[in-house]
């Protein structure tokens, strides 16, 4: 019985999702978020916990090389200068004379917490400008009334 409105046999509906328009959407949507991930991580303000770290492996043989910022912002070298403050040159100076002795002498960089940041990235970039291939930080441990 084919009528005018009939044409052809009958067809049941398709319950099936089509996939297709599905992974079109979800590959756009993880362009997106490719894109502004990296854009939500610049300009975050974090307020970083306190923990104890665990004390860094050095060869019993060499005595680490520590840079110092003092709270006045002095920058100090631990090698047999004890309590005068050195220029950024003369410490990069001292640490590439010790670094040519001994190549695999551990430096370390210790900063007064009142200190600005700056002052230390500037330190640790004169020792890596150095010839410092690492560098360990000093940190004392959270005190109970914090």
């Amino acid at each position: 019985m084919h009528g005018p409105f009939n044409r052809g046999p009958h067809r049941k509906p398709m319950a099936e999702i089509n996939v297709v328009p599905f992974i079109d959407v979800m590959l756009v949507l993880l362009v997106i978020f490719m894109i502004t991930a990296p854009m939500m991580t610049q300009g975050v303000q974090v307020e970083l916990p306190r923990v104890s770290s665990e004390p860094i492996d050095m060869p019993e043989d060499s005595e680490p090389l520590v840079a110092s910022v003092n709270s006045d912002g002095e920058y100090f070298l631990s090698i047999g200068d004890g309590e005068t403050p050195l220029s950024l040159d003369e410490i990069s100076n001292k640490v590439i004379a010790v670094l040519q002795r001994k190549p695999q002498t551990p430096v370390m960089v210790k900063g007064d917490r009142n200190v600005p940041y700056g002052q230390i990235v500037t330190l640790m970039s004169t020792l890596q400008v150095a010839g410092v291939p690492n560098v360990g930080l000093i940190s004392d441990p959270p005190s109970r009334e914090q």
